[in-house]
């Protein structure tokens, strides 16, 4: 790969309950297809010698393991749903580790929602070796981060207005089941597109199959990859069927993309 390419690599592509779910006996939850194994989801930004996580999983620590990774510089949070913050305090070693804060961007409620679930993490009063040292950082609109120009693109999770982020041609949408039309502005020119589709069936606050395929075409990346994925979808099967152009993701799955 070369070395200014951007890297995504998917930490975890499962829905909330993970996959396989808790005392379920499904073919899927009982599949020894690796890619049926599916974390809480998630994502990592590698770009020169940086690190960006998108959301803190609840398996944040699993995917850090997993991925050898020892740096993180920055978490793009797409919003509060436990799923994708309950890791937060894995952060820690490495906050302890470079002895430096780790930004946190994100819309400002969400961020407002984090220092109020984990207040202990930015209460001054808090012993510092036992939290992460963390700086929120809200943002509207695009920024630069690691020597990227990062895009905040408005998204709804249900009634939820959430975050998806783009980098270059690359966009990262979990978690919603619209997109305004303004935002599909921003994402005009995307060729690597990474979105929600959690099941077949229709569900209330997520894309199901059919629709995260549409919504994919309709934004026209050339190439698409659903995660937040239930353990209705057997990997494999649902696969074959899916239209040229687009796949399923799975932990462990690494994109490059030229800048």
């Amino acid at each position: 790969m070369a070395a200014d390419n951007l890297i995504l690599t998917i930490l975890g592509s499962g829905t909330s309950t993970g996959i396989p779910v808790i005392g379920c006996s499904c073919a899927v939850c009982l599949s020894d297809d690796p890619r049926n194994q599916r974390t809480r989801c998630s994502a990592l930004l590698s770009y020169r010698d940086s690190n960006i996580l998108i959301d803190t999983a609840t398996d944040l620590r699993q995917q850090m393991l997993r991925e050898e990774i020892r740096h993180i510089d920055a978490v793009l949070y797409t919003h509060a749903h436990a799923d994708h913050l309950h890791g937060i305090d894995d952060l820690r070693v490495f906050t302890l580790r470079d002895k430096s804060a780790i930004r946190l961007y994100g819309a400002a409620p969400t961020l407002n929602q984090i220092r109020h679930n984990f207040a202990y993490i930015f209460d001054p009063t808090s012993e510092p070796g036992y939290i992460p040292q963390l700086v929120t950082c809200p943002v509207t609109e695009h920024f630069d981060l690691c020597g990227l120009s990062v895009v905040p693109v408005p998204l709804l999770h249900g009634t939820m207005d959430v975050f998806g982020y783009r980098v270059g041609p690359l966009a990262y949408l979990t978690d919603c089941n619209g997109i305004p039309e303004d935002s599909l502005k921003l994402l005009g020119g995307v060729d690597y597109l990474i979105i929600d589709g959690l099941r077949l069936k229709p569900h209330r606050t997520h894309f199901n199959i059919p629709q995260a395929i549409a919504m994919a075409q309709k934004i026209g990346a050339k190439h698409s990859w659903l995660t937040h994925l239930s353990h209705e979808i057997d990997h494999q099967k649902l696969e074959e069927q899916l239209p040229p152009g687009i796949r399923l993701a799975f932990d462990g799955q690494q994109i490059a993309v030229a800048l």
